[in-house]
């Protein structure tokens, strides 16, 4: 009986070997094609080979084929598998067994280099650093995590041979581990804690004011948006934005007369100074366009002098109207005072000149650290009121309409549209003539706002572009 069913058994191996179909067991690019003609082989591929599993351990994708740069040859394929067990590969193997036909590809190098470095956006895993996390009221350490990027040249290396690599229907891609940069959360941690005993305090700063108004969050408030992010010199400490905009809307809300915040602008000033390891923010506050109603016996030049705009300015907030015979009772636009500072604002320094008094004080948190007596416009060229700014430093300016050199210049506005007025020492004409050495105290300039030389070196290098200048009236 032994003998009888091994006899049966060969010649069924003989049979199907004999036959013009693939054998029981193969399969190509993961597809099984046992029992089938070559052609019914090629027809099943062609169809089946739709997608490429493209696989990093557990983490799987898929992507069509074209997109990776390969394509099947479903024919040629199918042949190699109608050859196993008939001149290669066993017999046996392909009748009992699953034995793995590779199939056979052909490459686009360029489109496959393009296909894998657009993949590493999504399948590289970045190192994640040792942080924090808040939970229950309580920090917590959290472990570093290495990350995992995609090596495109070695997946390319594999794939030089892309039948073996594709034989199971899926490329594996090759991976590098990256050791993540911070290991040890502890210091961090210390730090957290510290800043934790303190509420974040948020300084909302009104440059045209000059007005400061605090706000508060009690650590048990701000601690809970606390978070952390990684950065390439290691971690650093953020707030969630959502728990931070709500709190800062919310003290938005009661600002008086119209005044406001940029929430974005606010958030990353907060976030930065979190991040160095601060608890005590500045934001910006900023203020609105408003209605002017006008008076008996007003020009343009008084109502410009009255609130602090230069003319052209509220012409340009006004295209409809005709400045030039203003009737009382019209109501006009007055531009934002925020339209004249365009920089960010220099922190604890601001420049104080006074028309009236013909002086200039020079602040430094809070405190004066330089009087000085000052000129400024006569009243046929005067200098315009205003909160400006330190808008740049351009050394000895000329004056062409004057023939005059100013030393150590600094714009701060423009008096109209290109020409711009600012501070600077005594000026020169024709390079020899020094004027208005004795004149200190006086309006003597033609809109300038003028200190002494030396002073006015001093100045330049103190006051960076974006200190505030105030000049009353």
């Amino acid at each position: 009986m032994l003998l009888m069913g091994a006899l049966a058994m060969g010649a069924g191996v003989l049979f199907l070997i004999g036959s013009n179909r693939i054998l029981p067991g193969v399969s190509v690019a993961g597809v099984p094609l046992g029992g089938q003609t070559a052609d019914q082989a090629a027809g099943t591929l062609a169809t089946t080979w739709s997608m490429v599993t493209i696989r990093d351990g557990d983490r799987v994708w898929s992507l069509p084929p074209d997109v990776l740069g390969l394509r099947l040859d479903a024919d040629a394929s199918a042949r190699a598998a109608l050859a196993y067990g008939r001149g290669q590969g066993s017999a046996l193997v392909g009748i009992l067994g699953r034995p793995v036909v590779a199939p056979v590809i052909h490459v686009d190098p360029a489109k496959l280099i393009e296909a894998l470095s657009e993949l590493a956006g999504t399948v590289d895993l970045p190192a994640r650093n040792a942080t924090l996390r808040m939970e229950g009221g309580e920090l917590l350490p959290v472990a570093a995590v290495p990350g995992r990027l995609l090596d495109v040249n070695m997946t390319l290396a594999r794939l030089a041979d892309p039948g073996t690599e594709l034989a199971d229907g899926a490329l594996d891609l090759a991976m590098s581990e990256v050791a993540p940069t911070v290991t040890d959360a502890t210091p961090l941690l210390e730090k957290t804690r510290v800043l934790l005993a303190s509420p974040l305090t948020v300084n909302a700063y009104n440059p045209v004011t000059n007005q400061t108004i605090v706000w508060q969050a009690p650590p048990e408030v701000w601690g809970g948006w606390l978070t952390t992010e990684n950065a390439p010199d290691g971690v650093h400490l953020a707030l969630e934005s959502a728990g931070l905009a709500a709190f800062l809307q919310a003290q938005a809300a009661t600002l008086p007369d119209g005044q406001s915040i940029k929430v974005a602008e606010a958030i990353a000033a907060v976030q930065r100074t979190v991040s160095a390891g601060s608890v005590n923010a500045q934001i910006r506050v900023y203020n609105p366009p408003t209605q002017y109603t006008v008076r008996y016996g007003d020009t343009l030049g008084a109502i410009a002098w009255r609130v602090g705009i230069q003319m052209f300015l509220i012409q340009r907030a006004n295209p409809s109207k005709n400045l030039e015979s203003l009737v009382p009772g019209e109501v006009i636009t007055i531009p934002s005072k925020d339209d004249l500072l365009p920089l960010p604002v220099i922190p604890n320094k601001r420049i104080v000149v006074s028309i009236a008094r013909q002086r200039m004080w020079v602040y430094e948190g809070g405190n004066v650290r330089w009087e000085w007596a000052a000129s400024t416009g006569i009243p046929d060229s005067p200098t315009q009121p205003g909160v400006f700014q330190v808008t740049s430093h351009d050394g000895t300016a000329y004056a062409g309409n004057w023939n005059l050199y100013m030393p150590y210049f600094m714009s701060i506005y423009e008096a109209v549209p290109g020409f711009s007025n600012g501070i600077h020492g005594f000026p020169s004409r024709g390079g020899t003539q020094v004027l208005w050495e004795n004149a200190l105290g006086r309006r003597v300039t033609y809109g300038c706002i003028l200190i002494s030389t030396t002073n006015a070196r001093t100045l330049y290098a103190w006051a960076e572009d974006g200190v505030v200048v105030e000049v009353q009236p």
